[in-house]
């Protein structure tokens, strides 16, 4: 297995060029809104099962104490409601930009909002990924598991190009040049690997006895970012589509199935290794 650098310094790599590529994307055309939206919920249900299935287990392991619950359970709350505030107030979470939701949203976004609350608003957000990566793969390399972080590095890699699809696109309909969209998109896509690199070194810096409390803090703060970070595309999805519920509801199982088999995986890597000693 690679050492924590160098496999995080792989994350962070893979999490910039998905990053840049969906900024990309939005100088070739928009997506059809029926792929937009099963893209979407496929995604969705993926950054919930890791939130679930992966960010919660390792965060309540890392709670001391007999009141480990009731502190997850906090920081939890804490992690939504910081999402949900960044959501109100920022309004950043617009990933369609096909020419049907242009038909009913026009560049209404683009006018209410404006472009720096956008790109702040989703700044904040790529920093709670951020953060998330670096304290899983420090977790998960004490606990001695199969590419820690895994599970937490794909659901930034599928979630992160729709975010900077959506700057390079609202600033492409807000009629900014293409290198002003290129320096956008560069700046955003750096965010996360900065972040992840930076909470890694950051938990090391802390010693053992204050790192596995903070750590398990930052990971059911980053639960309640993840659950609220999908749901916030999910629920508006099945609220306001009434067509292609079938597809949307399949799209939204595989996300969240593959998420609980990646968990399946490192639950039995780690019991593997465990047994070899």
């Amino acid at each position: 297995m690679a050492s924590p650098p160098v496999l995080l310094a792989a994350y962070a790599g893979a999490v910039f060029l998905a990053s840049v590529a969906g900024g990309r994307l939005s100088e070739y055309g928009a997506m059809t809104h029926r792929r937009a939206q099963i893209v979407m919920s496929f995604v969705a249900g993926f950054i919930l099962g890791i939130a679930v299935f992966h960010l919660l287990p390792h965060g309540l392991e890392r709670i001391p104490g007999p009141n480990d619950f009731e502190t997850a359970a906090l920081w939890i709350m804490f992690g939504m409601v910081v999402m949900i505030v960044l959501l109100r107030v920022f309004d950043f979470h617009q990933h369609d930009f096909s020419a049907e939701a242009e038909a009913v949203h026009g560049h209404e976004r683009v006018r209410k909002g404006g472009l720096f609350g956008v790109a702040l608003g989703l700044g904040l957000h790529t920093v709670t990924e951020g953060a998330a990566l670096g304290a899983s793969v420090r977790v998960g390399f004490v606990e001695e598991g199969v590419l820690p972080g895994l599970g937490v590095c794909l659901a930034i890699l599928l979630h992160k190009p729709l975010d900077a699809y959506s700057i390079t696109g609202m600033m492409k309909h807000a009629g900014h040049t293409p290198r002003a969209r290129l320096a956008a998109n560069l700046a955003y896509a750096l965010i996360c690997p900065v972040v992840a690199v930076g909470s890694y070194l950051g938990a090391g810096m802390l010693g053992p006895i204050a790192e596995g409390p903070t750590i398990g803090r930052a990971l059911a703060f980053a639960v309640g970012a993840f659950v609220c970070i999908s749901l916030s595309d999910l629920l508006p999805e099945i609220h306001f589509h009434r067509h292609d519920r079938g597809k949307l509801l399949v799209a939204l199982s595989v996300g969240i199935s593959l998420a609980y088999a990646l968990y399946l995986v490192e639950a039995m890597a780690m019991h593997d290794g465990h047994g070899d000693h």
